[in-house]
């Protein structure tokens, strides 16, 4: 048996206290960067886990020392019992935050109030209604404006996530930050990341490198403030001077932040995946419903973590095309 204390730690030190549980593998959208454009094969509803899996899987974490749980999707919304599984979590007396594209949060703002789950991350990728269509095959842009408009003006602390991709969504970078200046929200540019299905290729890619060229050429060097970056940070974060809110930038292809990593997923289907770049996956749910402790498969899972983007070291590796296609696609593994 291994040890309590060492359950979330992996060989090279990093503690993993942040686990992200995916609900769902459905989504309302079809982001081009997420799902493939002819569509998954969906786990079938036996092999999802069940809201009361979801949290005594999720406790097991927290026994061990996750202080905060991330509901992720698909669309975590669009789980019918999702305000029972928000009132089971609460119980963990872990925070408790969700990644959410928008659409529903008008129809579960009372549940979020109620078990003060109050951190949202948004994903948006564009400001322009027609180009919301073309990436997401939805007509649901203004949905989406007037729901983050009803977070912020019911406090809820935002985040809003854009993955940018050369040649669609590059030109609104400053657009983006421009919301900033009256809106107490965090942008978060995110690079481009390659999954099965999303025809990945690095010249689609915005770089950090690049995004703070295009900051420099409008704003000047006296007003662009670097920020403290959070412990385990993801996001390297900036902000305008003066401007009400900030942005941060994560560059997980040019400039990885794995030694820091203290995040664990948990997909819908109850797979821990040990790095969002892994192929690997170690099966909880199976064992958990044959009524064993499943302390020490979250253990091994932890171990066999790699230092680096779940082996790929270089820039040469993430372009194999070979390499970087041997995952799920994004909708099935949890944002």
């Amino acid at each position: 048996m291994i040890p309590n204390n060492t359950i979330l730690t992996d060989y090279f030190g990093r503690n993993h206290n942040y686990l992200r549980i995916s609900l769902i593998e459905k989504c309302n959208l079809r982001c081009t960067y997420c799902m493939p454009a002819e569509g998954i094969a969906l786990s079938s509803k036996k092999d999802l886990m069940t809201a009361d899996e979801v949290f005594v899987i999720a406790q097991t974490f927290v026994n061990n020392g996750v202080n905060k749980i991330r509901l992720t999707g698909g669309e975590p919304l669009l789980r019918k019992d999702f305000p029972e599984i928000i009132e089971k979590l609460t119980q963990l007396e872990t925070e408790i935050s969700i990644t959410t594209n928008g659409i529903l949060i008008d129809r579960h703002i009372d549940v979020l109030k109620q078990f003060n789950v109050k951190k949202i991350n948004l994903s948006l990728d564009t400001l322009v209604p027609t180009k919301f269509n073309t990436i997401t095959l939805r007509n649901q842009f203004e949905k989406v404006i007037d729901n983050l408009h009803l977070l912020l003006n019911n406090e809820f602390k935002v985040k809003i996530n854009v993955v940018l991709i050369k040649g669609f969504n590059d030109n609104e970078i400053i657009d983006f930050i421009n919301l900033t200046q009256f809106l107490p929200i965090s942008i978060r540019f995110i690079e481009f990341m390659p999954f099965a299905g999303n025809e990945w290729d690095r010249s689609k890619m915005v770089s950090q490198s690049e995004i703070l060229d295009k900051l420099s050429a409008h704003f000047s060097e006296s007003n662009l403030e670097k920020l403290e970056d959070e412990k385990n940070f993801t996001a390297r974060e900036f902000k305008i001077k003066n401007y009400f809110g900030s942005f941060g930038i994560i560059s997980s292809i040019t400039n990885p932040f794995c030694d820091g990593c203290n995040r664990i997923r948990l997909t819908a289907n109850g797979k821990i995946k040990n790095c969002l770049f892994s192929n690997s996956e170690t099966d909880l749910l199976t064992p958990f419903r044959n009524g064993e402790a499943i302390e020490n498969v979250i253990a091994l899972a932890i171990k066999n973590k790699k230092k680096v983007r779940a082996g790929m070291t270089t820039l040469e590796d993430v372009d194999n095309p070979v390499l970087n296609q041997d995952n799920r696609s994004m909708i099935t593994i949890g944002g």
